[in-house]
């Protein structure tokens, strides 16, 4: 079985490949290397002792789409491919809009038209916007708060209309909480190019000196200790909830929706406490103006992809900062 991952040589890509082949699936890899690396294709090979194809190319190419289903028998995709800064999203919105829309539209348009029709799509917490209350379920209302938010909930109803007018599609929407971590091996981890936007990579690279300090983007937030909460999940295991949904929704038609997250969720400050106390690193850090988009407080409620898929997170946060850090420590440049 054959499994094409776009944006496969980013930070989920990457694990959720090496998750896929080691469970026996072949897969083929599209990417465009915007926010990720070259050498990601050989340390997944290198893991996992497997050959894969490799496809340089952009989702909104379509003639470089269609060759690419024109050459391999495909019977599934995993759709990673997509900008995912949320305040570059508030900058730039029409980047965003072009680039996770258009780009998805022509995904999803080459699909049909050689009939492979089974998706899992990865989407964000960020479509639930700012809950009234939680730990949030599949069925809360919907509405983002920033542009990147939007794009996922725009590329949700988009699916959720395709099905209604061919219900022989199969497609998992997995709204991901706040994934972290790295691969055991060092080999592969978060390593955004330019200056990170995501908290665990910005505390890794503060704690080997590659940045100066790290900003703590409000601290007057109505949570525990006034910085933000959010439910932080373990790459490994967010991976493994891909293979699960594709088991979903081979056999099945119809619309599959699943938060992945651990339940559980922690303050900004409770995350570098973790850090220093797992890694022995201390931290040099200040408090910053909140940013626009962010909101307080979001996790999950994962007991639909449980009782469903049989996918439960079993990482905890000590284990998520050791990986992060391992992983920078392998890879300082």
């Amino acid at each position: 079985m054959a499994i094409l991952v776009t944006g496969g040589t980013g930070y989920i890509g990457s694990h959720t490949c090496v998750e896929l082949l080691n469970a026996g699936y072949e897969i083929i890899v599209c990417d465009n290397f915007s926010n990720s690396k070259p050498e990601v294709i050989n340390q997944i090979k290198q893991i996992t002792g497997r050959d894969f194809l490799f496809y340089e190319a952009d989702i909104l190419d379509r003639c470089a789409l269609e060759q690419l289903f024109a050459d391999n028998p495909i019977d599934a995709v995993v759709h990673f491919a997509g900008l995912k800064a949320v305040g570059e999203s508030v900058a730039k919105p029409l980047l965003y809009y072009h680039n996770n829309v258009a780009g998805s539209l022509v995904l999803f348009q080459t699909m049909a038209q050689f009939g492979v029709k089974r998706l899992v799509f990865s989407s964000s917490a960020t479509v639930y916007g700012d809950p009234a209350s939680v730990p949030i379920t599949e069925d809360f209302p919907l509405a983002s708060t920033n542009p990147y938010g939007q794009t996922k909930l725009v590329i949700e109803n988009i699916l959720r209309d395709l099905y209604v007018s061919d219900q022989s599609w199969s497609i998992a929407l997995l709204r991901y909480f706040n994934p972290i971590g790295a691969h055991k091996s060092g080999l592969i981890g978060e390593d955004p190019n330019g200056i990170p936007n995501n908290l665990m990579p910005y505390i890794t690279r503060v704690a080997a000196g590659q940045l100066e300090v790290l900003n703590i983007f409000g601290n007057d937030y109505p949570t525990l200790d006034g910085t933000g909460v959010r439910d932080y999940i373990h790459v490994i295991d967010l991976s493994l909830g891909h293979i699960k949904a594709l088991q979903k929704i081979m056999p099945s038609n119809g619309v599959f929706t699943y938060n992945l997250g651990t339940g559980q969720g922690y303050s900004v400050l409770q995350v570098i406490s973790a850090f220093e106390q797992a890694t022995g690193q201390k931290l040099n850090w200040r408090m910053a103006p909140r940013r626009s988009g962010d909101i307080s407080e979001c996790y999950a409620n994962p007991g639909k992809a449980q009782r469903e898929l049989g996918w439960k997170a079993t990482r905890d946060l000590n284990q998520m900062c050791t990986d992060s850090w391992e992983f920078t420590r392998k890879n300082i440049t």
